[in-house]
């Protein structure tokens, strides 16, 4: 769609949330350029759910997202999500409805590769990173990237991930990620292989097993040829990263100053983790490769941001409010804020008002976005039969109302009212003026 809007957005971040905000602005005839650093779109191909509420979002970003997602995804074996003692019977402690097609999972790369083929690639440029932003009260605000070039914008939205240097470019180095004390082996494997492993039950849908300190998740992808693998592990110590150069020293650091968040793992390690647990899970373990990836899980609890805006800049996605996966629900919530800011950008006839915009963008979308980073704690201590009561997550009579409420508490939101806050907000501030 040709652009029609006085307004040009810059987006700066090409995963998930950028992405899908430029498709958002592309239906509404807005004009914008994505920056990325990288020399492409790409995303590791692990496996992604996305849950109902980021499928209506979707939806009302541009049916054709939507749509492309549908291509791009595995159905569900059965439309629940089940959780097993992993640790005591390999039986059922909870099952919850998803409805019809509901959290269906694909591979990251195959979702946003499906995404980027509805981007016209003359709005997005590659090899751009961000080393400083200028917002000045007269002029537009303006980008100056590594390779010494600049570029202007009414508005940028900095949609750069859990290490955003958007963020702190806008807030100060204070405001990072720090490590949620857990980790993760991740893995997709031939099916075949992982019925072999865990049989044909077991790997047809979407299931975790449960139990202390640590758990796991299976479903099936690339239309049922592989399943994702994911083991999660509860750590006690800070986050390291120990390698060997090519001269045999040896190196260890936080992974926070220099944004590494993968390190060198071992089978052997969960292995030894999950070593008293049920056959099932003890099997998802064996399907991993023989030396993973570590990653280390990062979130914003400890140094929130106060607001996602400052300016004519503004967070979306993990820059903004970066959470755990055990809700299944960052991915989500960075949907919705591209649809909060299409919505409100949409409104926007004088570019001198965007900060009003940006204003409304972040009150409406703070206190959910933030209850999400807290609440995905909370459902990995349930997980992992961890907190101040470690048997809620054991029993169905405890387990299944308390981690009902925090599903549907992300699944059932009216998106629609969540746009007409907005527009509602930023009305109100240009009243106001």
């Amino acid at each position: 769609m040709t652009a029609s809007r006085p307004l040009h957005v810059a987006i700066v971040g090409g995963g998930i949330t950028g992405l899908v905000l430029a498709i958002g602005l592309r239906a509404r005839g807005v004009s914008f350029t994505l920056y990325e650093r990288a020399s492409g779109f790409s995303e590791f191909g692990a496996g992604i759910g996305l849950s109902p509420n980021a499928e209506i979002a979707m939806t009302l970003l541009d049916p054709q997202l939507h749509a492309a997602f549908k291509e791009a995804v595995t159905p569900n074996g059965l439309d629940y999500f089940q959780w097993i003692d992993g640790f005591n019977t390999n039986d059922h402690i909870f099952k919850l409805h998803l409805g019809k097609d509901g959290f269906q999972g694909g591979r990251r790369s195959e979702i946003l590769g499906a995404w980027a083929a509805l981007v016209d690639q003359a709005n997005v440029q590659f090899n751009k990173e961000v080393v400083s932003v200028e917002d000045p009260k007269d002029g537009p605000v303006t980008l100056h990237f590594a390779d010494g070039t600049t570029s202007t914008a009414h508005v940028v939205i900095g949609a750069d991930g859990v290490w955003s240097r958007m963020r702190t470019l806008l807030f100060g180095p204070e405001y990072r990620a720090t490590y949620s004390r857990q980790y993760c082996f991740r893995a997709v494997v031939p099916m075949e292989g992982a019925v072999a492993a865990l049989g044909e039950d077991r790997s047809s849908s979407r299931f975790m097993y449960n139990g202390p300190g640590a758990h796991a998740i299976t479903y099936p992808v690339a239309k049922g040829a592989m399943l994702n693998v994911l083991v999660v592990v509860q750590d006690p110590k800070p986050w390291t990263t120990t390698d060997t150069d090519n001269q045999g020293k040896v190196s260890t650091d936080t992974g926070v100053a220099n944004r590494q968040t993968t390190g060198r793992g071992h089978r052997e390690d969960a292995e030894k983790v999950f070593e008293k647990w049920q056959a099932t899970p003890r099997g998802v373990v064996s399907l991993l490769p023989e030396t993973p990836d570590r990653w280390a899980i990062f979130d914003m609890l400890e140094h929130p941001v106060p607001a996602y805006n400052r300016g004519r800049i503004a967070l979306a996605g993990d820059a903004a409010h970066a959470a755990g996966p055990h809700l299944g629900a960052g991915a989500g919530f960075g949907i919705e804020d591209a649809l909060a800011l299409s919505t409100i950008f949409a409104e926007v006839k004088d570019p001198s008002t965007v900060d009003s915009a940006l204003s409304a963008y972040s009150k409406v979308r703070y206190e959910r976005t933030q209850w999400l980073v807290r609440a995905t704690r909370d459902a990995v201590d349930l997980f992992q039969w961890q907190g101040p009561d470690p048997n809620k997550g054991k029993d169905a009579a405890t387990f299944g109302p308390e981690i009902t409420w925090r599903f549907h508490t992300v699944w059932k939101y009216d998106l629609e009212q969540m746009q007409a806050e907005v527009k509602a907000l930023y009305v109100a501030a240009l009243g106001a003026k």
